[in-house]
Order: structure tokens, then C-alpha cells, then sequence
């Protein structure tokens, strides 16, 4: 998975690169419009979604409800410190 740092008390994202079947679902839903496809492609040849703004994502997880291969989800910077210290 990768990961892209987002600022404190935001959010962040996390995709399965070579799970996502390039749909764009997670990209069209994301009401923040902060994820676009990468320029590379994963093993199958498929474009996947990357953290474009990572100021304007709120890690609602609106990109991980719509995805219809669970290869991304959305996470609060703070909940995901909070699971780090346990």
C-alpha cells in the first residue's frame, strides 16, 4: 500500500496498487476532488488514484465506499496517530 502524507488533523488515503482496476470511481465520488490517476500503471496496466491535493482530503472514505474492489480507503491523519500509539 502506499501511503501519502497529508498535514495534521486531515486526511489521508491508502491504495492497493495492483488491486485497483483503473475504474475512476473513487476519483469522480471524492467530494473534496483531491485524488487523480497516477502516471504510472500497476502490473495489470491500469492508471490508480494518488493523493493529488493532500491538503483538501478530509479522510472521509467516500473513495474507499465506492471502490468495488476495496483498493483504496480514506483515513483521519488523527485516528490513524491514535492507532499508531496503541
Amino acid at each position: 500500500m502506499s501511503e501519502t502524507p497529508a498535514p495534521k488533523g486531515k486526511g489521508t488515503v491508502f491504495v492497493r496498487v495492483e488491486v485497483c482496476k483503473g475504474c475512476s470511481y473513487c476519483i469522480d465520488f471524492c467530494p473534496a476532488k483531491c485524488l487523480a490517476f497516477s502516471k504510472e500503471f500497476n502490473a495489470k496496466g491500469y492508471h490508480y488514484p494518488v493523493l493529488a491535493k493532500p491538503e483538501a482530503c478530509v479522510g472521509c472514505d467516500m473513495c474507499g465506499l465506492y471502490c468495488p474492489d476495496f483498493a483504496i480507503f480514506g483515513i483521519r491523519v488523527k485516528d490513524l496517530e491514535k492507532a499508531k500509539t496503541k
